[in-house]
């Protein structure tokens, strides 16, 4: 039987392509996003057409997630039309590059807020249906930036990415006794297919910025371009999406599953640290939660 799945921003990029292939598998999906009747109207009626045209079961459905009352609302939603809720995506995020130095405290904070207080609020709507229900699967779209090899001038996506993997390395242990199930899909570098680069933020403080350009010149078009030459020309941005329908349909979802062309080294840095976890979780006696 097909799953009821919500994914969080979903108008494009990795949720766009998510949603489609969840569907495809034959599950009930609801793509989450932001003003569903304003900019994104778009993207609303794309998903329409494409739940005709392959006779798939997608739906359009306001959640923003640096809103709670938003989140909460699109949740009950997907419930009261569903009866149920069995999977979440959080996939929402945003990006920005440029020096480290000249982002404002201000744009860090709402960084964090999407990446990270935005799961949140999400898992505070959702979580209390999949408890009672004592089943469900929570998949996190995380990064390998979090701890494989990186590049400067992406310091506070970086750390607003790291943030999210520890609250859902912690919320996987706090929910395995209610049968709920985690997984962190973690994707690498993907230059194309996405309009993660094209449309990251950039520095507030200008000033400051410029200054950096002395002594690290074209710094973010030089990494741009070394990660592209990185990618393997068979990488497809589609695999990430595939990842996620594997970990939904599997029996055992993996707790981790890494989709890096590149290879970058998260997914051995990834392994020692989940394995020294499990490690802790033993020594505690807390077996039954690794």
């Amino acid at each position: 039987m097909g799953k009821v799945i919500v994914v969080t921003g979903a108008s494009s990029g990795f949720g766009a392509l998510a949603v489609r292939a969840l569907a495809r598998a034959g599950h009930t999906v609801y793509a989450g996003m932001r003003e569903t009747t304003g900019r994104n109207a778009k993207a609303v009626a794309e998903l329409g057409a494409y739940g005709t045209e392959n006779s798939v079961d997608v739906h359009a459905v306001e959640l923003d997630v640096q809103s709670q009352e938003s989140a909460d609302a699109a949740i009950a939603l997907i419930v009261a039309e569903q009866g149920r809720l069995d999977v979440v995506v959080h996939n929402a995020g945003h990006m920005v590059t440029g020096p480290a130095e000249a982002f404002t405290p201000e744009q860090y904070a709402a960084l964090y807020d999407v990446n990270v207080l935005g799961t949140q609020r999400v898992n505070r709507a959702a979580l209390p249906h999949l408890r009672s229900q004592h089943a469900g699967h929570v998949v996190w779209v995380g990064s390998s930036s979090t701890r494989g090899g990186t590049p400067p001038y992406l310091a506070p996506y970086f750390a607003a990415k790291a943030a999210m993997d520890a609250v859902a390395v912690s919320y996987r242990a706090e929910l395995l006794r209610f049968g709920i199930e985690t997984t962190i899909v973690v994707p690498g570098a993907f230059t194309h297919g996405t309009n993660h680069f094209a449309h990251s933020g950039t520095p507030a403080d200008a000033d400051t910025a410029k200054a950096y350009e002395e002594f690290y010149p074209g710094l973010m078009e030089q990494v741009a371009g070394k990660l592209a030459e990185l990618e393997p020309s068979w990488a497809d941005v589609g695999a990430v999406a595939d990842a996620i329908v594997s970990v939904v349909d599997a029996p055992k979802p993996p707790f981790r599953m890494h989709v890096d062309p590149s290879s970058d080294g998260a997914e051995i840095v990834n392994g020692v640290a989940d394995r020294v976890r499990a490690e802790l979780l033993r020594r505690v006696d807390l077996v039954d939660l690794i």
